[in-house]
């Protein structure tokens, strides 16, 4: 087991995971402190679900470790990792289409005490206050915003000090993206670590503390996500802005700053 200092929320080692007899996660290593948001960032298909899914323990690795809060939870039942705080928004929201916000909402409670409920609704209806007026909606009947609410929401449910969010704002218009983003700002002004997968690049960057970057299923590179945003090969790959300088991100360049090989 590796050496994981006190304040670190989640740390993975050298994981390599896939479906069947597909690889498509290699030996990847990320590190998450607490109180900090750490952003992924990849093309579809570098592995970046994958990363999460392996996280939460809906995927098992091959090769390599997943701590949570120092404790050893590789290959858990996801049903553990979420008792552990670490609790996944997946993408496409995955709501159950036939059942109330109400009901989803309590869904994400299921690993904690009845008696916290009503606090912890509370707590998503100061975040997303529409919610509230929506809680006997079909889910199935409400706008892609809203369903992102409630999807953020249940997971809140279950009182996460570490938030995963697969591609939130995946389909969602603008004005939705940003007020989503500033409900992540305010979970983190409360003290919520935050890992998230988002393929808006230039917002997440201006958002996240630090970033990994997942190439292929590797990650390539690393480092303060001011400083990546810098970068001419991030620039140019992920935020749409061409420069004279062109290298790929799997040549085995250094990343601009990183704390481990």
């Amino acid at each position: 087991m590796s050496t994981v200092s006190v304040n670190t929320s989640l740390s993975v080692r050298g994981v390599t995971s896939g479906y069947g007899q597909v690889t498509v996660l290699r030996d990847a290593s990320i590190d998450v402190s607490e109180g900090e948001i750490v952003a992924i960032l990849g093309a579809n298909g570098a592995g970046k679900s994958t990363l999460l899914k392996t996280i939460v323990g809906l995927l098992k690795p091959s090769t390599g470790s997943v701590e949570a809060y120092g404790e050893d939870v590789t290959g858990a039942a996801p049903d553990r990792i979420t008792r552990k705080g670490i609790v996944l928004v997946p993408e496409g929201r995955q709501l159950f289409d036939s059942m109330t916000v109400r009901e989803n909402l309590q869904l994400g409670a299921y690993t904690r005490p009845r008696s916290e409920q009503a606090e912890s609704m509370e707590r998503v209806f100061e975040l997303f206050p529409i919610v509230k007026d929506r809680l006997s909606q079909r889910a199935s009947t409400m706008s892609g915003g809203q369903r992102q609410m409630v999807a953020i929401g249940r997971a809140l449910m279950a009182r996460p000090s570490l938030l995963l969010l697969d591609e939130p704002s995946l389909g969602l218009a603008p004005i939705v993206i940003q007020e989503t983003f500033e409900a992540l700002k305010r979970l983190r002004e409360d003290g919520m670590t935050i890992l998230i997968v988002e393929q808006n690049a230039n917002m997440t960057l201006k958002f996240a503390d630090r970033a990994y970057v997942l190439d292929r299923g590797r990650v390539t590179m690393d480092g303060p996500a001011s400083e990546l945003a810098a970068d001419p090969r991030i620039r140019e790959a992920y935020l749409g802005i061409h420069t004279e300088q062109k290298a790929p991100l799997d040549a085995g360049a250094p990343a601009p700053s990183s704390d481990e090989s």
